[in-house]
C-alpha cells in the first residue's frame, strides 16, 4: 500500500546580496580574500540604489552648504564679535570647498555679504530642514550595509540628524579655532610679514591637514551614530581613517582636475553648483563605500573568532 502523504517540496533558498543579507547570513556570503573583497566593494558601489543615495545626499547637501556657511559667519560676527575669526571661518571654508581659487573666493565673498537678521533666520531654518534631507537616505543606506531592516521613526531620526549637524557645527568651529590659532602663531614667527611664498604654503597645508582630520572625525560619528543598531567604535574607527583620507586625497586631485573639466563652458553660470554637485555626489560614494568596508571587516573578523 503506496503512502500517500506527499513529499514536502525542498525549501528555495536565495542567496542574499552584500548590502541587504542580515549579518548571520552575511557570514557565508564575504568573499575569503582581500582582491575578492575589493571586488565585492566595487559591485556594491555600481549598485543602482547606492547612486540614489548618494544622489539624494548630495542634493540635500548643495542646499545645507550655503546656509552652513551663513551661519558660521554669524557666529564668527555676532556671537564673538571678531573680524578676524570672521576671516578664519571663510580660510577655513575655502580649504573645505572643492573649487579653483577664483570660485572660493567668489562664495566666501558673496556669502559674507548676505548675514542680516531675516537671512540668518532663514538659514537656521533650512539648515534644520535639509540637514534631516542629508542624514535620513544615509541612515537608510548604512542600515542596509549593517542588515538592518528596520529603520528609525521619522521624528526620531530627525532628533539624530539635529544631533549630527550639530556635531558637523561643532568639529566647524573647532577648525576655526586651531587655524586661527595656527595663524596668529605663523604671523609671529614671521615678524607679521605675512604676504610671502612660505607663509602662505604653511598655512595652505595646515588647512588640508585640518579638513582631512575633521572629514575623518565626521565620517566616524555617521559610521558609529547613524545606523539603528549598537556598533562598536573599533568596528568603524578604521574604515572612518582610510575613507576621511582618502576623500581629503580625492579633494585635492578633483580641485586639480577642474580646469580640465571646464565646466563653466557647459553650464555656464550654474558651473558652481555644478562643480559642487559632483563633488557631494562623490563623496556619497567615498562615505559608503567606507560603511560597506567597515561592515565587511566586522563581521569576517567576528566570522574567524
Amino acid at each position: 500500500m503506496s503512502d500517500s502523504t506527499p513529499e514536502p517540496t525542498p525549501e528555495i533558498v536565495q542567496q542574499p546580496t552584500l548590502a541587504a543579507a542580515t549579518e548571520k547570513n552575511r557570514i557565508a556570503t564575504l568573499p575569503p580574500g582581500s582582491r575578492e573583497q575589493i571586488l565585492a566593494l566595487g559591485r556594491y558601489l555600481l549598485q543602482t540604489e547606492v547612486h540614489t543615495y548618494a544622489f539624494s545626499v548630495a542634493a540635500n547637501s548643495i542646499l545645507s552648504l550655503f546656509p552652513f556657511i551663513v551661519l558660521m559667519l554669524t557666529i564668527a560676527r555676532v556671537v564673538f564679535h571678531s573680524p578676524q575669526m570672521e576671516v578664519v571661518v571663510g580660510d577655513v571654508l575655502r580649504s573645505f570647498l572643492p573649487a579653483s581659487a577664483e570660485t572660493q573666493d567668489f562664495v566666501v565673498r558673496n556669502m559674507a555679504l548676505l548675514p542680516h537678521k531675516q537671512v540668518q533666520i532663514f538659514s537656521l531654518i533650512a539648515l534644520l530642514i535639509t540637514s534631516t534631507g542629508v542624514f535620513l537616505p544615509l541612515e537608510v543606506a548604512l542600515n542596509r550595509v549593517w542588515g538592518v531592516h528596520k529603520d528609525r521613526s521619522y521624528l526620531r531620526n530627525q532628533i539624530i540628524s539635529l544631533g549630527l549637524a550639530f556635531s558637523v557645527g561643532v568639529f566647524a568651529m573647532i577648525s576655526v579655532a586651531f587655524s586661527e590659532a595656527q595663524q596668529r602663531f605663523l604671523t609671529w614667527i614671521f615678524f607679521g610679514h605675512t604676504q610671502n611664498i612660505f607663509y602662505r604654503f604653511l598655512t595652505t597645508a595646515f588647512l588640508d591637514i585640518l579638513a582631512t582630520v575633521t572629514g575623518v572625525a565626521i565620517f566616524f560619528l555617521i559610521y558609529w551614530i547613524l545606523p539603528n543598531r549598537k556598533i562598536p567604535p573599533r568596528a568603524v574607527l578604521p574604515a572612518a581613517v582610510v575613507a576621511g583620507l582618502l576623500w581629503g586625497v580625492a579633494r585635492i586631485l578633483y580641485i586639480l582636475a577642474l580646469p580640465r573639466l571646464d565646466f563653466q563652458a557647459m553650464y555656464g553660470p550654474f558651473y558652481i553648483s555644478v562643480g559642487l554637485m559632483i563633488w557631494a555626489f562623490l563623496s556619497g560614494l567615498i562615505l559608503l563605500a567606507g560603511a560597506q568596508f567597515s561592515a565587511v571587516r566586522y563581521v569576517r573578523v567576528h566570522s574567524e573568532d
